[in-house]
């Protein structure tokens, strides 16, 4: 008993430890480690991924070759984590091997780092090629073609700045077709754009069995789009149809000018409601009357955000005299002829039964 009892107070005195080291794990673990996750880079351009803490941290990105050293560096301040991107604008470049580090500083001090190196110059042999890749206020137009099939995952990514709004990942992306017949791999942004704003669109591929990367990225301003798809016109009013063509929300108008023999005649402005890219609606207008025959112009134009014109559409209008309905009124005297007929033919039908009641009872 004796022995039983200290082997349970030495476990008791064991177990005390191990309970007040539970806790302190758990809260190490909730703790976000701040570290450089993905890097990638060539000669002129780069992407950045941290997660973390990073919060007052520091980026630090250096370029160097094995034949010159450091080539480039930049330092970037962290708000948080994300994905960063930028370019490295490197002039006359030598083929060659070459490397680019990205650093987590706090302090003064590397809490995580991550380089990737690369090779340019040489004839590399690629699985895929890209004929376009192109970025807007809609989206990113991307054209891929791959002499045998092949697989990528495509990275489309919108930043302000150097960092990213965000990433949207497709994965195992089969691509195939040929030169003249590339794979429209297409994006259209998820979020919504400021009008006049200047963003940065990036594309990156990785084809999946060999790890070849390409990037490419442009700045564009966003501005609001629209066009007119569709108009009618008669004599009585008109109607367009616009469709917008922007991630910037379209708050435009249409103005329909209508005139004859160079004089305006009625000029009616009404506004479209709020369009995205895809969005399409119709504006009806009345004349408030029938215009009278005669030929007439119409111009239709489509006014942006600002009031300035971005599309416009001119029709001929020809307004004729209406028919007049021709009404038949049937003669009066075969009308009075119809009535005699169905009187006589009522009276006898009457006298044929007043025979037949006579001779039953007879």
């Amino acid at each position: 008993m004796l022995l039983h009892g200290s082997l349970r107070g030495y476990a008791m005195k064991m177990s005390l430890p191990l309970m007040l080291f539970i806790p302190l794990v758990v809260c190490a673990a909730g703790v976000q480690a701040q570290e450089v996750g993905e890097i990638y880079s060539d000669l002129q351009s780069w992407d950045v991924a941290v997660s973390g803490d990073v919060a007052g941290c520091t980026l630090q990105l250096d370029l160097s070759s094995r034949k010159d050293g450091l080539i480039k560096t930049k330092t970037l301040d962290l708000d948080g984590p994300g994905t960063w991107i930028g370019t490295w604008d490197v002039g006359a470049a030598e083929e060659g091997a070459y490397t680019a580090c990205a650093r987590l500083m706090r302090d003064g001090e590397a809490v995580s780092e991550k380089c990737t190196n690369f090779h340019y110059g040489g004839r590399v042999s690629i699985r895929f090629d890209v004929r376009d890749a192109h970025a807007d206020h809609r989206g990113m137009t991307l054209l891929v073609y791959s002499n045998d099939l092949a697989v990528v995952d495509i990275y489309y990514m919108l930043a302000d700045g150097d960092k990213a709004l965000y990433v949207s990942k497709r994965e195992s992306v089969p691509v195939s077709g040929s030169y003249a017949s590339p794979l429209d791999l297409s994006h259209e942004w998820k979020q919504l754009l400021e009008n006049g704003h200047e963003y940065v669109g990036r594309v990156k591929i990785v084809e999946k069995k060999d790890g070849q990367t390409r990037a490419f990225m442009n700045r564009f301003t966003a501005i609001d789009d629209a066009e007119i798809t569709d108009t009618y016109e008669d004599e009585t009013g008109a109607s367009a149809t616009v469709m917008g063509r922007s991630r910037v929300p379209f708050e435009g108008s249409l103005r329909f000018d209508l005139s004859q023999d160079g004089t305006l005649l009625s000029s009616l402005e009404e506004r479209t409601p709020i369009l995205l890219a895809g969005d399409d609606e119709t504006v009806e207008i009345s004349w408030n009357g029938t215009l009278d025959p005669g030929i007439y112009r119409l111009a239709i134009q489509l006014l942006g955000n600002d009031g300035e014109v971005i599309d416009m559409e001119e029709n001929i209008i020809e307004a004729t005299i209406p028919p007049r309905p021709t009404t038949v009124e049937a003669p009066p005297e075969e009308g009075g002829r119809g009535i005699l007929q169905i009187a006589l033919v009522a009276i006898i039908l009457v006298a044929a039964s007043a025979v037949l009641v006579i001779r039953r009872r007879k």
